[in-house]
């Protein structure tokens, strides 16, 4: 199994895609408890959700499920949001806190994980987006999520169906932002909020880098929005997806046609 898939397009987009995988090596299922063999943290058919909206742009999908080695943090597992409950580099715990492993990882099972899986990711990602700006001068990277929209472990209540995160407006021209907040915003039936309590993980803030040509955004979808129910069997909706998909094209279309704007505002 390789860990990356990658579709190249000629748009100046490149949807990043780091949850979706659900590949195990047989030494990884070995040691995984009962819950964690579930895979309930999967960022469930958003590659399908995101699939032929902008047949010109370019994706790269890990194909690896996060519980191997999560590809949106960093290779140091720094914290993305120190005080707070989350996951790590490798998780110990599922989103609701409980423990996923009978065996857990030692530093070496990780090193080799990073090795096998993080850095090819990373290495791909990194080589479309230089392709990309090469070719139009400027590069946006969407990074394409999803979770349920209830997690305490997490966060308190019920999450916004868009959840938008430049943390904070560092790692993306504003005009991008306010592209992606405009279309959420008018999209009637559905809530939105950006750097709330996702703010963009580790590939938003370590690729965007607005001086040098290369825009990140991330985009944390409420998996109600698209999902029969945020349980197994996780079954995609189509009703609901087709729905939703409207507004995404929207979102990408719109960053499409802003790209070339902002080609000289490095």
């Amino acid at each position: 199994m390789t860990p990356v898939e990658i579709q190249q397009g000629d748009s100046p987009i490149v949807l990043g895609v780091p949850h979706t995988g659900t590949f195990l090596p047989d030494d990884v299922t070995a040691t995984l408890n009962e819950n964690g063999r579930a895979l309930t943290d999967t960022d469930w058919h958003i590659d399908q959700l995101y699939q032929g909206l902008m047949p010109s742009v370019t994706t790269v999908r890990a194909t690896f499920h996060r519980y191997v080695i999560d590809a949106n943090r960093a290779p140091d597992g720094g914290s993305l949001y120190p005080g707070q409950n989350t996951t790590g580099l490798v998780p110990l715990t599922d989103f609701d806190g409980h423990g996923i492993w009978n065996e857990a990882p030692t530093d070496s099972d990780i090193a080799a994980r990073q090795t096998r899986f993080h850095a090819p990711y990373h290495a791909a990602l990194k080589a479309e987006l230089e392709r990309v700006r090469a070719r139009h001068g400027i590069a946006i990277l969407y990074d394409c999520h999803s979770i349920r929209s209830q997690i305490p472990f997490l966060f308190e209540g019920t999450l916004p169906d868009f959840n938008i995160g430049t943390n904070l407006g560092t790692t993306c021209d504003p005009m991008i932002a306010a592209a992606v907040t405009q279309v959420c915003e008018k999209a009637q039936g559905y809530s939105t909020t950006s750097n709330g309590r996702f703010k963009g993980g580790w590939t938003t803030r370590h690729y965007g880098q607005p001086s040098q040509g290369i825009h990140a955004i991330q985009m944390e979808l409420a998996q109600s929005t698209y999902l029969s129910a945020e349980a197994s069997p996780w079954h995609y909706d189509t009703v609901k997806a087709d729905a939703l998909r409207t507004h995404l094209t929207s979102i990408l279309t719109s960053l499409a046609v802003l790209a070339p704007r902002l080609k000289g505002s490095k």
